[in-house]
Protein backbone atom coordinates (compact mmCIF):
# COMPACT_ATOMS: atom_id res chain seq x y z
CA UNK A 1 0.00 0.00 0.00
CA UNK A 2 1.43 3.40 -0.63
CA UNK A 3 1.49 5.60 1.89
CA UNK A 4 2.91 3.23 4.35
CA UNK A 5 6.78 3.48 5.21
CA UNK A 6 8.21 0.41 5.21
CA UNK A 7 11.30 -0.90 7.52
CA UNK A 8 13.64 -1.08 5.06
CA UNK A 9 13.07 2.63 4.04
CA UNK A 10 12.58 3.88 7.51
CA UNK A 11 16.45 2.60 8.15
CA UNK A 12 17.56 3.69 4.83
CA UNK A 13 16.00 7.24 5.95
CA UNK A 14 17.80 7.24 9.12
CA UNK A 15 20.88 6.17 7.81
CA UNK A 16 21.16 9.52 5.48
CA UNK A 17 20.13 11.65 8.25
CA UNK A 18 22.50 10.14 10.61
CA UNK A 19 25.27 10.48 7.87
CA UNK A 20 23.98 13.94 7.58
CA UNK A 21 24.64 14.64 11.07
CA UNK A 22 28.00 13.30 11.00
CA UNK A 23 28.90 15.87 8.67
CA UNK A 24 27.78 18.39 10.13
CA UNK A 25 29.24 17.37 13.46
CA UNK A 26 32.96 17.08 11.36
CA UNK A 27 32.46 20.03 9.57
CA UNK A 28 32.00 22.23 12.81
CA UNK A 29 34.52 20.57 14.29
CA UNK A 30 37.16 20.80 12.23
CA UNK A 31 36.79 23.72 9.69
CA UNK A 32 35.29 27.09 9.81
CA UNK A 33 32.18 27.25 8.02
CA UNK A 34 28.36 27.68 8.18
CA UNK A 35 27.86 24.55 10.59
CA UNK A 36 30.73 26.03 13.23
CA UNK A 37 28.96 29.40 12.83
CA UNK A 38 25.54 27.60 14.12
CA UNK A 39 27.20 25.75 16.65
CA UNK A 40 28.74 28.73 18.32
CA UNK A 41 25.55 31.11 17.41
CA UNK A 42 23.40 27.62 19.70
CA UNK A 43 26.11 27.80 22.59
CA UNK A 44 25.66 31.64 22.79
CA UNK A 45 21.70 31.50 22.95
CA UNK A 46 22.23 28.75 25.93
CA UNK A 47 24.75 30.82 27.46
CA UNK A 48 22.80 33.95 27.31
CA UNK A 49 19.67 32.17 28.33
CA UNK A 50 21.54 30.36 31.59
CA UNK A 51 22.95 34.24 32.58
CA UNK A 52 19.35 36.15 32.08
CA UNK A 53 18.02 33.07 34.60
CA UNK A 54 20.79 33.58 37.11
CA UNK A 55 19.89 37.55 37.74
CA UNK A 56 16.39 37.49 37.28
CA UNK A 57 15.72 34.26 38.98
CA UNK A 58 18.49 33.36 41.14
CA UNK A 59 19.51 37.31 42.22
CA UNK A 60 16.76 39.13 41.83
CA UNK A 61 14.26 36.43 43.14
CA UNK A 62 11.74 37.92 40.02
CA UNK A 63 8.54 36.07 40.54
CA UNK A 64 8.11 35.29 36.80
CA UNK A 65 12.09 34.75 36.20
CA UNK A 66 11.16 32.55 32.52
CA UNK A 67 10.48 35.49 30.82
CA UNK A 68 14.43 37.20 30.55
CA UNK A 69 16.09 33.37 29.23
CA UNK A 70 13.10 33.21 26.99
CA UNK A 71 13.78 37.07 25.69
CA UNK A 72 17.35 36.30 25.75
CA UNK A 73 17.27 33.31 23.62
CA UNK A 74 15.49 35.20 20.47
CA UNK A 75 17.88 37.98 20.78
CA UNK A 76 20.50 35.65 20.05
CA UNK A 77 20.36 36.25 15.80
CA UNK A 78 22.32 35.85 13.06
CA UNK A 79 23.61 39.51 13.21
CA UNK A 80 23.93 42.09 15.69
CA UNK A 81 21.61 44.83 13.32
CA UNK A 82 19.13 41.79 13.79
CA UNK A 83 19.72 41.61 17.63
CA UNK A 84 18.39 44.87 18.00
CA UNK A 85 15.90 45.01 15.70
CA UNK A 86 14.29 41.84 17.56
CA UNK A 87 14.98 42.85 20.83
CA UNK A 88 12.81 46.57 20.26
CA UNK A 89 10.13 44.38 18.21
CA UNK A 90 10.08 41.69 20.84
CA UNK A 91 9.58 44.15 24.05
CA UNK A 92 7.16 46.42 22.41
CA UNK A 93 4.88 43.16 21.79
CA UNK A 94 5.70 42.00 25.07
CA UNK A 95 5.05 44.89 26.60
CA UNK A 96 1.66 45.16 24.91
CA UNK A 97 0.89 41.36 25.98
CA UNK A 98 1.64 42.19 29.40
CA UNK A 99 -0.26 45.49 29.49
CA UNK A 100 -3.39 44.12 27.98
CA UNK A 101 -3.75 40.76 29.72
CA UNK A 102 -3.10 43.09 33.07
CA UNK A 103 -5.82 45.26 32.10
CA UNK A 104 -8.43 42.28 30.79
CA UNK A 105 -7.60 40.38 34.30
CA UNK A 106 -8.82 43.33 36.47
CA UNK A 107 -11.65 44.17 34.18
CA UNK A 108 -12.71 40.83 34.70
CA UNK A 109 -11.60 40.12 38.46
CA UNK A 110 -9.29 37.84 37.61
CA UNK A 111 -11.35 35.44 35.69
CA UNK A 112 -9.26 33.74 33.70
CA UNK A 113 -11.52 32.70 30.46
CA UNK A 114 -13.10 35.40 30.44
CA UNK A 115 -9.66 37.19 29.76
CA UNK A 116 -8.49 34.87 27.96
CA UNK A 117 -11.70 35.88 24.94
CA UNK A 118 -10.74 39.79 25.60
CA UNK A 119 -7.04 39.16 24.99
CA UNK A 120 -6.49 36.26 22.82
CA UNK A 121 -8.10 37.33 19.61
CA UNK A 122 -6.72 40.42 19.67
CA UNK A 123 -3.13 39.49 20.48
CA UNK A 124 -3.00 37.39 18.10
CA UNK A 125 -4.09 40.43 15.35
CA UNK A 126 -2.14 42.64 16.33
CA UNK A 127 0.74 39.88 16.40
CA UNK A 128 0.30 39.77 12.60
CA UNK A 129 1.15 43.77 11.97
CA UNK A 130 4.25 43.35 10.02
CA UNK A 131 6.12 45.90 11.63
CA UNK A 132 6.69 43.40 14.86
CA UNK A 133 8.28 40.62 12.35
CA UNK A 134 8.36 37.28 13.78
CA UNK A 135 8.15 38.46 17.22
CA UNK A 136 4.50 39.13 16.55
CA UNK A 137 3.66 36.09 18.44
CA UNK A 138 5.13 36.59 21.67
CA UNK A 139 2.47 38.86 22.50
CA UNK A 140 0.02 36.58 22.83
CA UNK A 141 2.02 34.02 24.77
CA UNK A 142 3.02 36.43 26.88
CA UNK A 143 -0.69 37.44 27.63
CA UNK A 144 -1.26 33.80 28.38
CA UNK A 145 1.52 33.38 31.17
CA UNK A 146 0.45 36.68 32.57
CA UNK A 147 -3.08 35.10 32.45
CA UNK A 148 -2.82 31.94 33.90
CA UNK A 149 -0.64 33.82 36.43
CA UNK A 150 -3.45 34.81 37.79
CA UNK A 151 -2.20 38.10 39.26
CA UNK A 152 -2.62 41.62 37.58
CA UNK A 153 -1.22 43.84 40.21
CA UNK A 154 0.69 46.98 38.68
CA UNK A 155 3.85 45.50 40.57
CA UNK A 156 3.10 42.06 38.83
CA UNK A 157 3.34 44.27 35.30
CA UNK A 158 6.28 45.70 36.29
CA UNK A 159 8.14 42.70 36.84
CA UNK A 160 7.19 41.23 33.86
CA UNK A 161 8.31 44.19 32.00
CA UNK A 162 11.95 43.89 34.16
CA UNK A 163 12.44 40.42 33.23
CA UNK A 164 11.26 41.32 29.65
CA UNK A 165 14.39 44.00 29.63
CA UNK A 166 17.08 41.79 31.16
CA UNK A 167 16.69 38.78 28.73
CA UNK A 168 16.95 41.59 25.82
CA UNK A 169 19.80 43.29 27.47
CA UNK A 170 21.89 39.90 28.22
CA UNK A 171 20.87 38.52 24.76
CA UNK A 172 22.35 41.88 23.35
CA UNK A 173 25.56 42.35 24.74
CA UNK A 174 26.38 38.29 24.71
CA UNK A 175 25.20 38.12 20.44
CA UNK A 176 27.23 41.50 20.00
CA UNK A 177 30.53 41.38 22.57
CA UNK A 178 30.94 37.10 22.47
CA UNK A 179 32.45 36.20 19.42
CA UNK A 180 30.12 38.61 16.87
CA UNK A 181 28.64 37.16 13.79
CA UNK A 182 30.96 38.83 10.76
CA UNK A 183 29.76 36.29 7.97
CA UNK A 184 31.98 37.83 5.35
CA UNK A 185 33.23 34.17 5.55
CA UNK A 186 30.09 32.98 5.00
CA UNK A 187 29.48 34.13 1.35
CA UNK A 188 32.23 32.24 0.01
CA UNK A 189 31.67 29.27 2.14
CA UNK A 190 28.53 28.80 0.69
CA UNK A 191 29.64 29.35 -2.62
CA UNK A 192 32.35 26.73 -2.32
CA UNK A 193 29.55 24.38 -1.84
CA UNK A 194 27.17 25.63 -4.05
CA UNK A 195 29.76 24.91 -6.72
CA UNK A 196 30.88 21.68 -5.09
CA UNK A 197 27.62 20.57 -5.42
CA UNK A 198 27.40 21.49 -9.35
CA UNK A 199 29.98 19.55 -10.39
CA UNK A 200 28.72 16.12 -8.40
CA UNK A 201 24.81 16.73 -10.46
CA UNK A 202 27.19 17.55 -13.60
CA UNK A 203 29.27 14.13 -12.66
CA UNK A 204 26.66 11.79 -12.11
CA UNK A 205 25.12 12.88 -15.28
CA UNK A 206 28.47 12.44 -17.24
CA UNK A 207 28.62 8.79 -15.68
CA UNK A 208 25.36 7.87 -16.56
CA UNK A 209 25.04 9.55 -20.22
CA UNK A 210 27.34 6.68 -20.72
CA UNK A 211 25.25 3.57 -19.36
CA UNK A 212 23.43 1.01 -21.42
CA UNK A 213 20.64 3.23 -19.83
CA UNK A 214 21.00 6.24 -20.27
CA UNK A 215 18.23 7.88 -18.76
CA UNK A 216 17.34 5.14 -16.09
CA UNK A 217 18.56 7.67 -13.39
CA UNK A 218 16.79 11.02 -14.80
CA UNK A 219 14.75 11.73 -11.70
CA UNK A 220 17.36 11.39 -9.44
CA UNK A 221 19.24 13.68 -11.54
CA UNK A 222 16.71 16.41 -11.84
CA UNK A 223 15.49 15.90 -7.87
CA UNK A 224 19.29 16.74 -7.62
CA UNK A 225 19.90 19.87 -10.00
CA UNK A 226 15.73 21.32 -7.83
CA UNK A 227 18.47 21.07 -4.45
CA UNK A 228 21.14 23.59 -6.09
CA UNK A 229 17.95 25.89 -5.59
CA UNK A 230 18.52 25.81 -1.98
CA UNK A 231 22.19 26.12 -2.03
CA UNK A 232 21.63 29.20 -4.45
CA UNK A 233 18.78 30.61 -1.73
CA UNK A 234 21.73 29.65 1.00
CA UNK A 235 24.19 32.30 -0.67
CA UNK A 236 21.52 34.97 -1.01
CA UNK A 237 20.82 34.86 2.13
CA UNK A 238 24.47 34.82 3.45
CA UNK A 239 25.17 37.44 1.29
CA UNK A 240 22.70 39.51 3.16
CA UNK A 241 23.81 38.63 6.28
CA UNK A 242 27.35 39.95 5.60
CA UNK A 243 25.58 42.96 4.52
CA UNK A 244 23.52 43.23 7.48
CA UNK A 245 26.09 41.94 9.51
CA UNK A 246 28.59 45.28 9.28
CA UNK A 247 25.68 47.15 10.73
CA UNK A 248 26.47 48.26 14.37
CA UNK A 249 28.74 44.97 14.67
CA UNK A 250 31.87 45.76 17.07
CA UNK A 251 32.92 42.30 15.89
CA UNK A 252 35.26 43.88 12.68
CA UNK A 253 37.39 45.39 15.43
CA UNK A 254 37.13 42.22 17.71
CA UNK A 255 37.41 39.33 15.38
CA UNK A 256 39.31 38.64 12.22
CA UNK A 257 37.29 39.26 9.51
CA UNK A 258 39.27 37.67 6.80
CA UNK A 259 39.36 38.35 2.82
CA UNK A 260 36.29 40.32 1.42
CA UNK A 261 33.61 37.49 0.13
CA UNK A 262 33.37 37.09 -3.79
CA UNK A 263 31.99 39.96 -5.94
CA UNK A 264 28.25 39.67 -6.44
CA UNK A 265 28.45 39.11 -9.91
CA UNK A 266 29.39 35.06 -8.83
CA UNK A 267 26.25 35.03 -7.03
CA UNK A 268 24.71 36.43 -10.41
CA UNK A 269 26.76 33.74 -12.35
CA UNK A 270 26.49 30.65 -10.44
CA UNK A 271 22.47 31.47 -10.63
CA UNK A 272 22.56 31.07 -14.39
CA UNK A 273 24.85 27.70 -14.15
CA UNK A 274 22.39 25.98 -11.83
CA UNK A 275 19.26 27.88 -14.04
CA UNK A 276 20.97 25.38 -17.18
CA UNK A 277 21.75 22.44 -14.80
CA UNK A 278 18.16 22.60 -14.10
CA UNK A 279 17.26 22.81 -17.81
CA UNK A 280 19.16 20.14 -18.71
CA UNK A 281 18.05 17.65 -16.17
CA UNK A 282 14.13 18.53 -16.73
CA UNK A 283 14.67 17.66 -20.77
CA UNK A 284 16.52 14.31 -19.80
CA UNK A 285 13.76 13.49 -17.60
CA UNK A 286 10.76 14.78 -20.19
CA UNK A 287 12.37 12.25 -22.71
CA UNK A 288 12.48 9.72 -20.03
CA UNK A 289 8.73 9.66 -19.59
CA UNK A 290 7.31 10.61 -22.42
CA UNK A 291 6.84 7.49 -24.76
CA UNK A 292 6.28 9.63 -28.13
CA UNK A 293 9.75 11.55 -27.93
CA UNK A 294 12.15 9.45 -29.95
CA UNK A 295 15.13 10.30 -27.94
CA UNK A 296 18.80 11.12 -29.62
CA UNK A 297 21.26 8.65 -30.54
CA UNK A 298 23.96 6.82 -28.61
CA UNK A 299 26.57 8.76 -29.81
CA UNK A 300 24.55 11.97 -29.36
CA UNK A 301 24.25 10.91 -25.33
CA UNK A 302 28.13 10.28 -25.20
CA UNK A 303 29.13 13.23 -26.43
CA UNK A 304 26.92 14.92 -24.46
CA UNK A 305 28.69 13.58 -21.42
CA UNK A 306 31.70 14.54 -22.65
CA UNK A 307 30.34 17.93 -22.68
CA UNK A 308 29.30 17.83 -18.97
CA UNK A 309 32.12 15.99 -17.73
CA UNK A 310 34.61 18.56 -18.67
CA UNK A 311 31.69 21.22 -17.24
CA UNK A 312 32.11 19.43 -14.08
CA UNK A 313 36.04 19.67 -14.42
CA UNK A 314 35.78 23.93 -14.61
CA UNK A 315 33.03 23.35 -11.59
CA UNK A 316 35.71 21.23 -9.49
CA UNK A 317 38.30 24.15 -10.31
CA UNK A 318 35.94 26.89 -9.37
CA UNK A 319 35.87 25.39 -6.32
CA UNK A 320 39.22 25.54 -5.83
CA UNK A 321 39.75 29.17 -6.82
CA UNK A 322 36.44 30.46 -5.02
CA UNK A 323 37.98 28.70 -1.82
CA UNK A 324 41.00 31.55 -2.41
CA UNK A 325 43.67 29.15 -3.73
CA UNK A 326 44.04 31.42 -7.43
CA UNK A 327 46.88 29.96 -8.66
CA UNK A 328 48.12 30.28 -12.32
CA UNK A 329 47.87 26.40 -12.27
CA UNK A 330 44.31 26.56 -11.44
CA UNK A 331 44.13 29.55 -14.45
CA UNK A 332 45.52 27.14 -16.63
CA UNK A 333 43.76 24.35 -15.92
CA UNK A 334 40.49 25.55 -16.57
CA UNK A 335 41.66 27.66 -19.55
CA UNK A 336 42.39 23.56 -20.69
CA UNK A 337 39.17 22.22 -19.57
CA UNK A 338 37.04 24.97 -21.06
CA UNK A 339 39.14 24.28 -24.41
CA UNK A 340 38.15 21.01 -24.33
CA UNK A 341 34.62 21.93 -23.58
CA UNK A 342 34.14 23.86 -26.89
CA UNK A 343 36.16 21.43 -28.57
CA UNK A 344 33.53 18.04 -27.27
CA UNK A 345 30.28 20.93 -28.19
CA UNK A 346 31.88 21.29 -32.07
CA UNK A 347 31.26 17.37 -32.21
CA UNK A 348 28.40 17.14 -29.97
CA UNK A 349 27.14 19.75 -32.88
CA UNK A 350 28.02 17.55 -35.67
CA UNK A 351 26.28 14.63 -34.53
CA UNK A 352 23.32 16.23 -33.60
CA UNK A 353 22.90 17.65 -37.08
CA UNK A 354 22.91 13.48 -38.32
CA UNK A 355 20.64 12.96 -36.15
CA UNK A 356 17.47 11.73 -37.62
CA UNK A 357 14.18 14.44 -38.20
CA UNK A 358 12.11 12.50 -35.12
CA UNK A 359 14.96 13.60 -32.68
CA UNK A 360 16.17 16.37 -33.57
CA UNK A 361 13.78 18.57 -31.31
CA UNK A 362 14.85 17.28 -28.05
CA UNK A 363 18.47 16.75 -29.23
CA UNK A 364 18.54 20.41 -30.02
CA UNK A 365 17.55 21.26 -26.50
CA UNK A 366 20.11 19.39 -25.02
CA UNK A 367 22.55 20.95 -26.99
CA UNK A 368 21.50 24.65 -26.90
CA UNK A 369 21.26 24.15 -23.05
CA UNK A 370 24.78 22.40 -22.96
CA UNK A 371 26.27 25.35 -25.12
CA UNK A 372 24.71 27.70 -23.06
CA UNK A 373 26.17 26.34 -19.51
CA UNK A 374 29.47 25.97 -20.58
CA UNK A 375 29.40 29.76 -21.93
CA UNK A 376 28.10 30.50 -17.96
CA UNK A 377 30.81 28.83 -17.14
CA UNK A 378 33.49 30.74 -19.02
CA UNK A 379 35.34 33.74 -17.41
CA UNK A 380 34.07 36.26 -19.47
CA UNK A 381 30.63 35.55 -18.97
Amino acid sequence: MTGIVRPAQARRWLGKEWAEVRRSVRSACIEAGPERDTLVQSLKAAGAAIAAWAVSGWWFQAPMALLAPWTAIAMVGSTVYQSVRTGIQQFAIIALGTVWASTAMTFTHDQTMAAMLLTLPFMMLVGNYRRFGSQGIYGATTALFVITGGVSSTSTVGHRLLETLIGAVIGLLVNAFVLPPVHLRSVRDRLVRLARETADVLGAMAEGLREENVLEKSESWHHSAGSLTVSLQNVSDARRWAMEGSRWNPGGRLRRTGPKPPPFAEDTRWGRVCTRVLALTRTLKTISDDTELTPPSADFFRLLSDVLEQARRICAIETELLSGSATGALHERRDAALEEAWSALSSLTETFHRLEPSASAVGGELLLEARQLVTELAPSA
